[in-house]
């Protein structure tokens, strides 16, 4: 079992960043791919970044490549995403996943077993 903690989220300006971080409880961090998905209101749940169990590889969805950073400290429990150049369009609850891997980063939701409460992000314009 693991359980899975956001912060970090809140309101910024266009342009402006934000660094999200996701606690995971448990010993065995180390074994899980990890992911992050948004939910803006009235749209489904979409991938944003995914990140392997030993942190060596990263996967983006195209709207993050280039602006968003994944990262995780296997030694602190920690993955975190920081959100560069924000866009009113980044508006969503944000949420990050785990999931047992020995293979490809996977960007679909129903992959992952453990999900955090979510965080909100808001940008204005």
């Amino acid at each position: 079992q693991v359980q899975l903690v956001e912060s970090g989220g809140g309101l910024v300006q266009a342009g402006g960043s934000l660094r999200l971080s996701c606690v995971a409880s448990g010993r065995t961090f180390s074994i899980y791919a990890m992911g992050w998905f948004r939910q803006a209101p009235g749209k489904e749940r979409e991938f944003v970044a995914a990140i392997s169990p030993s942190g060596s590889s990263t996967y983006y969805a195209d709207s993050a490549k280039g602006r968003f950073t994944m990262s995780r400290d296997n030694a602190k429990n920690t993955v975190s995403l920081q959100m560069n150049s924000l866009k009113p369009e980044d508006t969503a609850i944000y949420y990050c996943a785990a999931r047992l891997s020995i293979g490809v980063l996977s960007t679909t939701a129903r992959a992952y077993t453990y999900w955090g409460q979510g965080t909100q992000v808001t940008v204005s314009s």
